[in-house]
């Protein structure tokens, strides 16, 4: 907002005059006759962006500022501003805004345009709208270079930072494509990723997923988007949906701007990055993100990281509303999952859970509104002997028509394998859709929607190490997950290769060691094996679903290596890895494993050094890492769950006697005993308000889970007739 001379403005009012309709480019964009509108507050650099920008494509360049509104007005910005005051300034520049015509133009809006509303749906409608993400104090510093200290809407007593947080929401509401700029981008470099933002939203086709049974580089007449994966679940060929291209690397200062940030704000960029608009549009993805990670979870902060002991940091996933890590995806894989379904069908989620999955799928999905409520169903299976009694009590807490948890006297391996049978018995899926118009899904982690949250969580805790100061940028560290289902430590893998710099995966088992022996050995042998009940239930897994994934990865898209081994592995219980591929595992991950007395060792030793109580998963991961790490970088545990969900191994571990039989008891007393984490306020309140009762028992037979299945259906929606 610049002064001009009289002159300058006298020539732009002519111009205006010779062209007053609109602006108009003979030549065709990368969007065709649509505009590139570049959106930020004053001192993003806009107008020298956008200048280069339209120079690199052969377009013309127009300034909202100088180009429309001095020409319209026939006077500086400042002095209409000066003139009528900040409310009516607003008003007319976006009436102003709303009158504007271009075709094929790089046009750059002022910084407050966006808070007009009929002026940014008219602009919508004529391009596509790119938010320059510039840093805070490079604005504050470029505005002040440029002697601006105020801007159109700023009150008295509001200092620059306030405004520009304040206008934040507004340019996340409007924006088609994000830019994140680092803190020191040059314009030449802000400009670059411009170009590439505008290649991105015109390529959708490129982000296309395939099968980790598929040959990821041959040609195929069925693009698969992550609208179509969020909703299919599993591939037809019974493998697991993944990124053809991988996931998105963000630069250094890109990630030390995220450190600043909330954890919803982290993961609204990393989101963005991953799914492309047209799936899902950003600000539909704001919406989804923000109510997620809001107040249902009981810490600010959402997923905190914590010291514990020397280099050892715990990262606290168990905040949500059921006290467990699956919270951070279950919260938002529902809105997803509603969103992408395409119309006129229903659709029935399975779920096997060997724990912590049930409640927190039950709990996601019940926070579904309107008709994606009454379309959507969710069926859990969970083994009746190997869960929590809390864990029982959360699940069987729901009682919707739609929306309920059934035990199976199995263990979880038979309930995962008697839903991914249903899911390949074309004779049932098209039952289903014919006779009640009913079409299986899932939210297991082998749905991408889920498993794609969880590694913003690992994003987070390495940002938060450098906020606190404990890493500098690109110093590693390592990361310890109790693992059953591999989804978790996949998530971990997917983080390093978006750029965190985890040295390795600390891939932790309980005696039931498959994924340790795998990682050790090379070898997956579950010939003769039984699953053995431990104290940490929820990886009490002996077929890993996400290995497919972690093998697919390693092998750099090997389809036709993943078929022939997890082939093997459903006829023969058994394959071997390669012997190069094995030394690529152990690049990325080291295993161990420990006995029960080992866990509960390490929760009573935690708890003696530092008044922290850890759960009984948690324990395992850090058991586990301290025979591994070596202590020469910060450690991250992953503490996937809330002590409270496992008190009465709890109360052995600390030595307090025999547990009470009442679940709220066992709670309060476990909280007097703990200097931290406090009383799990949200799983205190589902037991006290909801409480248990009794729920359908299934036998061990794939036909009574088809009959449960059906009665879900019938229950939940009206019969196709």
């Amino acid at each position: 907002m610049g002064l001009l001379n009289a002159a300058q403005v006298a020539w732009r009012a002519v111009r205006c005059y010779q062209s007053p309709k609109s602006w108009l480019s003979t030549k065709t964009s990368l969007l065709g006759g649509n505009n590139i509108f570049l959106m930020g507050p004053p001192g993003a650099g806009k107008t020298t962006v956008g200048r280069m920008v339209a120079h690199r494509l052969g377009l013309p360049a127009v300034d909202v500022d100088d180009d429309v509104l001095e020409a319209t007005w026939k006077m500086p910005v400042a002095a209409k501003l000066a003139a009528v005051g900040g409310e009516r300034f607003l008003a007319e520049e976006g009436q102003v805004l709303c009158n504007f015509s271009a075709s094929g133009c790089v046009v750059s809006l002022t910084g407050s345009n966006p808070l007009h509303a009929s002026a940014m749906e008219h602009v919508k409608e004529n391009g596509l709208v790119i938010y320059l993400d510039v840093d805070g104090e490079d604005i504050i510093q470029r505005l002040a270079r440029m002697k601006v200290n105020r801007i159109v809407g700023q009150e008295a007593g509001l200092s620059m930072r306030d405004i520009l947080r304040y206008r934040k929401q507004f340019y996340e509401k409007w924006l088609d494509m994000r830019v994140l700029c680092g803190a020191g981008d040059t314009v030449e470099e802000v400009a670059e990723k411009v170009l590439k933002a505008v290649e991105r939203y015109q390529n959708h086709a490129s982000e296309r997923y395939v099968s980790t049974r598929s040959n990821c580089t041959a040609s195929s007449n069925h693009e698969t988007h992550f609208s179509d994966v969020v909703v299919e679940g599993l591939a037809p060929d019974r493998g697991l949906y993944v990124p053809q291209k991988g996931f998105p690397r963000l630069d250094a200062r890109e990630w030390q701007r995220l450190a600043s940030m909330s954890y919803p704000e982290r993961a609204l960029v990393l989101l963005e990055k991953c799914i492309h608009p047209v799936d899902v549009p950003a600000s539909d993805l704001r919406k989804m993100v923000f109510k997620a990670y809001g107040e249902n979870f009981s810490s600010e902060a959402v997923a905190p990281v914590k010291h514990l002991i020397g280099s050892q940091y715990v990262q606290e996933l168990f905040h949500g509303p059921t006290a467990s890590f699956k919270d951070l995806a279950l919260q938002l894989m529902p809105q997803l999952f509603s969103h992408c379904l395409p119309p006129m069908c229903n659709y029935l989620i399975l779920v096997a859970t060997s724990g912590d999955t049930g409640s927190a799928v039950l709990s996601g999905f019940s926070g579904l509104g309107g008709s994606d409520a009454r379309r959507t169903g969710v069926l859990v299976f969970f083994p009746e002997e190997g869960v929590s009694e809390i864990q029982k009590l959360q699940m069987t807490s729901y009682r919707e028509a739609n929306a309920r948890a059934v035990s199976v006297r199995s263990d979880f391996d038979f309930c995962q394998r008697a839903i991914k049978r249903m899911f390949g018995a074309s004779g049932l899926t098209g039952h289903l859709a014919v006779e009640y118009g009913t079409v299986l899904s899932t939210a297991n982690s082998i749905n991408w929607a889920r498993l794609l949250p969880q590694v913003v969580y690992h994003c987070s805790a390495y940002l938060d190490l450098l906020r606190e100061g404990v890493v500098s940028f690109g110093e590693p560290v390592d990361v310890s997950i109790p693992s059953g289902n591999f989804g978790n430590a996949m998530s971990a893998l997917y983080a390093k290769q978006m750029g965190i710099p985890i040295r390795k995966v600390i891939c932790a088992s309980n005696h039931n060691r498959i994924l340790a022996d795998v990682i050790t050995t090379g070898e997956c042998d579950l010939r003769g094996r039984r699953l053995m009940a431990s104290l940490s239930p929820a990886i009490d897994i002996l077929k890993s679903s996400n290995l497919e994934r972690f093998i697919f990865h390693v092998s750099d898209g090997d389809g036709h290596l993943v078929a022939d081994l997890f082939t093997r592995l459903d006829t023969h219980q058994h394959f071997q890895v390669p012997e190069r591929l094995h030394r690529r595992i152990q690049q990325d991950v080291l295993a161990g494993w420990c006995s029960e007395d080992d866990c509960l060792a390490t929760i009573r030793s935690v708890h003696k050094q530092t008044g922290y109580i850890l759960d009984t998963h948690t324990a395992v991961a850090k058991a586990v890492a301290d025979r591994l790490h070596d202590g020469s970088c910060p450690l991250v545990v992953c503490s996937t769950a809330h002590y409270g969900k496992f008190a009465p191994a709890v109360f052995k571990a600390l030595q307090l006697g025999e547990a009470p039989d009442d679940p709220l008891t066992q709670l309060r007393k476990l909280g007097s005993a703990a200097s931290g984490p406090g009383t799990h306020r949200r799983m205190t309140e589902c037991l006290t308000e909801r409480g248990g009762g009794t729920h359908s028992v299934c036998v061990a037979d794939y036909s009574a889970m088809v009959d449960e299945v059906e009665r879900t259906i019938q229950d939940s929606f009206l019969k196709v007739m």
